[in-house]
């Protein structure tokens, strides 16, 4: 893992390659200090939600709500806060990897405001990605991070546009590539070398109504 990173020295790695002076904090001030504090949740969000970066992924039974749905469903889960995507990979109804996936369910807002998994399930499991911190960020993905920021700061802070489209080609490649290439690709592939192929049958999109 990239021990000691903060979101504050990943934003000095993309202003350093920016030619610009380090910042102390987010509200030191600075013009720097505010464009970052301006962009970094979005991209580093953003970033996540990308691909299914295995540092991200995390396994948990869901709480069913007291509620009952105002719908055709018998039953409703609560979802984890720390979500990103806001669409579980998989949804099943035991821990194991290998019980058969839950087709029939819907993800919509409970009464309380708070999103729900609906469902005729009686317990529900799901793999999903979460929110995580700097520290827990492997080296590949705060790279990615570092020239995904220095894209978005780029021509605030050097008033150039060919520096953004640069940093854009670094970090993710031409929009002939579906911006799917430069680093991000790299990045991809080292997360993936360690995980098995998942089957295209369990992909979780072709599971929802």
């Amino acid at each position: 893992m990239a021990q000691g990173d903060t979101s504050v020295s990943i934003c000095n790695k993309s202003l350093l390659l920016l030619g610009a002076e380090s910042i102390t904090s987010f509200t030191d001030g600075t013009a720097s200090s505010q464009a970052c504090a301006t962009v970094y949740d979005m991209v580093v969000n953003s970033t996540l939600g990308l691909y299914s970066w295995s540092f991200t992924v995390a396994k948990i039974q869901l709480a069913q709500s007291t509620a009952t749905p105002v719908s055709e469903w018998r039953h409703q889960y609560i979802l984890p806060p720390d979500m990103l995507t806001g669409v579980p990979r998989a949804v099943r109804t035991s821990a194991s990897a290998y019980a058969p996936l839950v087709r029939a369910f819907e993800i919509n807002q409970g009464g309380d405001g708070l999103a729900v998994l609906m469902t005729n399930e009686t317990s529900i499991f799901i793999d999903y990605q979460k929110a995580v911190a700097e520290a827990q960020m492997p080296p590949y993905f705060s790279t990615l991070l570092v020239y995904q920021i220095a894209w978005h700061l780029a021509e605030v802070i050097t008033d150039q546009t060919t520096k953004s489209e640069y940093w854009r080609a670094i970090a993710v490649g031409t929009p002939n590539e579906g911006m799917r290439g430069g680093y991000f690709r790299q990045a991809m592939n080292m997360d993936s070398a360690g995980n098995p192929p998942q089957v295209i049958s369990d992909y979780i999109l072709t599971d929802i109504r």
